[in-house]
């Protein structure tokens, strides 16, 4: 099957027992037994709901995986991940990473006895020395958020395969239309669905892929355990928002790249900062491993003062937190998105307080270009 295809006829299609087209909302708890653990697929909803296993079936179809797993948001679906490990493993991660994945293994996980080691993961000869005795896996976030660094999957894959290490890939920014790490190699890959797979501002979720049964059987244990599901209704928007996921992502990607070219060229602009740019460093690997360049821009208009006037002049790009959906969104990373990362860190990372990142949607380019232009004049 072709992508867009793929998302819609993958995993399991409509309802057997009714014929329904669409999978049925399955608003249930528990389940009836004919006797003493002698039950139709499902005795707990914690443990397994219908619609939920739709959607998991779904989105490990959609990304080459052996299982899918849902959870109640994108930060419980990476805690759940690093469940896995076990007090003294150590992890190595993306530098410039979410600001959530930043403060739960800094501010929580730690707590637990994991250690964890922050390197630019675009730089092999980096990932290599971080490794120690202990190392379990390399966490990747590739493009970054809010930096957009691009990381070579299947480079880092095969070094980690090397050393007996799992990679994890946060496909977030790509979704598994425009990037699938683990054809790449990668043995588990995450999402926070509440961005680009749910699309419409209207559900929090995170999403699990693994390679391997014995992968599988590990994370359902984690998500058994911990009981950090995304319930029935959640898991059906998510469904349904996998099926436009295609035509959102490409109408999203041509915007981007008019209004990348377009920041780009203004005087009022510093750096830009979009894969789609020739001038961006990880352009040309981009094109290797992924079938776009997303719908996210980060670019520098040089102060906080300066960005908080851009944010009050615009029309159509929205001020919130989150990106992904439909609508146009804007955000200045240094106070919102990752405002939990210490000022001096960011510092180091590049991330400044003029930094401005924006998750271009599916309006017409053009009225975002000229409300981007009236506002930066």
């Amino acid at each position: 099957m072709k992508p867009k295809t793929r998302l819609i006829h993958g995993g399991i299609f409509g309802d057997e027992a009714t014929g329904a087209v669409s999978t049925p909302i399955y608003q249930v708890s528990t389940y009836k037994q004919e006797a003493v653990g002698k039950f139709k697929g499902y005795e707990y909803s914690r443990t397994g709901n219908p619609t939920r296993h739709a959607l998991e079936e779904l989105i490990a179809d959609v990304e080459f995986g052996h299982a899918g797993f849902a959870f109640a948001s994108g930060m419980a679906a990476i805690s759940s991940v690093m469940m896995l490990f076990s007090a003294g493993d150590h992890v190595i991660l993306t530098d410039d990473v979410y600001g959530g994945t930043y403060r739960v293994v800094n501010k929580v996980l730690n707590r637990f006895g994991l250690e964890f080691t922050f390197v630019d993961t675009g730089d092999l000869a980096a990932v290599e020395a971080a490794v120690q005795e202990n190392t379990k896996a390399i966490f990747i976030e590739t493009p970054t958020n809010p930096l957009l660094k691009v990381t070579d999957i299947e480079a880092v894959s095969a070094f980690a395969k090397s050393k007996g290490l799992l990679t994890i890939v946060d496909n977030t920014f790509m979704t598994p239309y425009l990037q699938n790490p683990i054809p790449l190699g990668a043995d588990i890959v995450l999402h926070s669905a509440t961005k680009y797979i749910g699309g419409h501002s209207d559900v929090v979720a995170g999403l699990v892929v693994v390679n391997t049964a014995e992968l599988a059987e590990e994370m359902h244990f984690v998500q058994n355990s911990i009981g950090a599901i995304l319930g029935p209704q959640d898991s059906w928007l998510l469904i349904r928002g996998l099926k436009t996921l295609g035509i959102r992502m490409e109408e999203t990607g041509t915007n981007a790249q008019r209004i990348a070219e377009f920041l780009d060229g203004h005087e009022a602009v510093g750096k830009v900062i979009y894969p789609g740019l020739p001038s961006h460093g990880g352009h040309e690997l981009m094109k290797k491993q992924s079938a776009g360049f997303g719908g996210m821009i980060s670019f520098d208009v040089g102060s906080r003062e300066k960005a908080g006037e851009l944010l009050a002049k615009l029309k159509y790009f929205t001020l919130a937190e989150s990106l992904g959906a439909v609508e146009s969104l804007i955000s200045v990373p240094a106070q919102m998105t990752h405002a939990s990362i210490p000022a001096e860190r960011r510092a180091e990372l590049g991330i400044g307080d003029g930094l401005v990142r924006i998750s271009v949607g599916i309006e017409d380019v053009e009225d975002l270009i000229e409300d981007l232009s009236e506002a930066l004049s």
